[in-house]
């Protein structure tokens, strides 16, 4: 097998084992949980369970001074997660783009989330709910630092594939027009994305199969670990499948740090630079933007799902796993019918992109909902069967279709330095979302309340991408941008 396939191999199955099912859903879900137990109704006074047949809802725990709800506690965990990456991002994103530092930056980041996973086989009691929030925050971070890092090698990956460097021979050639290798290049791109994307689906569905056999059984005989050693088993599925990546992977190495900078300075300056290029690059930043927006909408609408969803199942992993099958099944499908319904009819990635759009701004209209009624809006045990069947058939397609607008939009050779702006607006742009959402539910009690918030932020965001970024235009003004700087 050729080494550039071997590459691509590796890249598709470090992204099936980084699928997300422990960093992001049984982390939080054990996190909520154990804080549950910790905490008391305010109701009833100090001293009294959260989960007694007689409780009202509501759970709180000790918090400075006061008290916070258990709701507040996890979405502020959230906030400083996003604040950490946000850091992270600017400090030493763009640093990647040089020698070889950005594959070490995906290998260091990956070893520490694998690292706070194996530990939370620590976390065995209500009284440590503490310890859980660290290393759910240490992992949500680390995790959400392997996805933009993983996503920065893309770009220079699909300039490489064997297809892509066909289609760039036949364009210096002169037997393809630049619109047709403009729209060629584009599908190639859509589908490694889509593949990618794909994979990670397959190992989320992997991974969910794999723990029922340590959930079913406890079902009947409850084993007290079950739950942290489903983390030990998701994490070591990831070690196994992410390892190929690091030994395969082509070096292909950035330019060398200039003379006389840092690795760990370089960021700034470089955002700097590259804030003053807007006038050279209108569609790119629009796009950046309002994605900062858009994520921050939906990453703090999952968040807040999820929360109601923890509650309503009493933080059950196994009716979880269920709920995560139903999601990958409908995820993978809706991957490839996405994909074949785009190369057949050859639609743009803003269109597919503002399908998946329409949905997101729905998940939190249908939330808002629930404020006027218990009928309707996350009360009902089948309405999050519904969420995951949805979220799975839109948003996994979401998720490939925004990284390949960036992909579209990033100058060719400055992939870390843009797609370290990507992440900061698909990851650390969350730290607002949460924080307001967080202050909204202390405030009124009513997890329900932060969906209008929500709902709006969406919703200007998807206006925006609609109406003002034209991705042919801002694809041109990232390749002759890119070219004035090799001069």
């Amino acid at each position: 097998m050729c080494t550039s396939c071997l590459c691509l191999c590796g890249y598709r199955v470090y992204y099936n084992g980084d699928n997300g099912v422990g960093p992001l859903g049984y982390t939080q879900t054990l996190f909520q949980g154990l804080a549950t137990s910790a905490g008391h109704d305010p109701i009833a006074g100090p001293g009294s369970s959260c989960t007694a047949s007689n409780a009202s809802g509501q759970c709180v725990l000790p918090w400075g001074a006061g008290t916070r709800s258990v709701a507040s506690i996890v979405l502020l965990a959230n906030g400083v997660s996003f604040a950490i990456m946000t850091i992270i991002f600017t400090t030493i994103g763009s640093a990647g783009d040089y020698g070889t530092f950005g594959r070490w930056l995906l290998f260091v980041v990956t070893v520490v989330c694998w690292a706070a996973q194996y530990a939370c086989m620590a976390l065995t009691s209500p009284s440590r709910w503490k310890l859980v929030m660290v290393l759910y925050i240490i992992s949500f971070v680390s995790y959400g630092a392997t996805l933009v890092f993983y996503a920065a090698a893309f770009p220079r990956l699909a300039r490489n594939t064997p297809h892509s460097r066909k289609l760039r021979d036949k364009y210096e050639n002169g037997k393809i027009s630049a619109e047709e290798y403009e729209k060629e290049e584009s599908l190639e791109k859509n589908r490694i994305s889509n593949i990618s994307t794909m994979h990670s689906d397959v190992g989320y569905l992997a991974t969910c199969a794999l723990n029922l056999a340590l959930l079913l059984p406890s079902a009947t005989a409850h084993s007290p670990l079950v739950d942290n050693y489903v983390l030990v088993l998701d994490n070591t599925y990831w070690v196994l499948l992410g390892v190929w990546w690091f030994i395969y992977q082509l070096p292909r190495p950035g330019p060398p740090l200039p003379k006389g900078e840092h690795y760990f300075t370089i960021g700034w300056k470089q955002i700097w630079a590259t804030v003053k290029t807007y006038k050279h690059l209108p569609y790119t930043f629009v796009y950046l933007a309002a994605y900062f927006l858009l994520a921050d909408g939906l990453n703090t609408t999952g968040t807040l799902v999820t929360i109601c969803q923890n509650a309503k199942f009493s933080f059950s992993f196994l009716t979880l796993t269920y709920l995560g099958l139903c999601q990958a099944v409908a995820s993978t499908i809706s991957v490839l019918g996405f994909w074949y319904i785009q190369r057949y009819w050859k639609i743009s990635t803003k269109r597919m992109f503002g399908v998946t759009n329409v949905v997101t701004i729905s998940i939190s209209l249908w939330g808002m909902i629930g404020i006027w009624t218990n009928k309707f809006g996350f009360h009902n045990v089948w309405e999050f069967w519904a969420y995951n069947i949805v979220f799975g058939l839109f948003q996994a397609p979401y998720y490939a279709f925004s990284q390949t607008m960036m992909a579209e939009l990033s100058p060719p050779g400055f992939d870390n330095m843009f797609f370290g702006l990507f992440g900061l607006s698909n990851r650390a742009s969350s730290m607002v979302g949460p924080i307001v959402v967080q202050a909204i539910i202390d405030k009124t009690g009513n997890n329900w309340q932060g969906f209008p918030f929500l709902f709006a932020l969406c919703s200007v965001a998807s206006l925006i991408i609609w109406f003002a970024v034209d991705v042919e235009k801002g694809r041109r003004a990232a390749v002759n941008w890119a070219s004035s700087q090799r001069k």
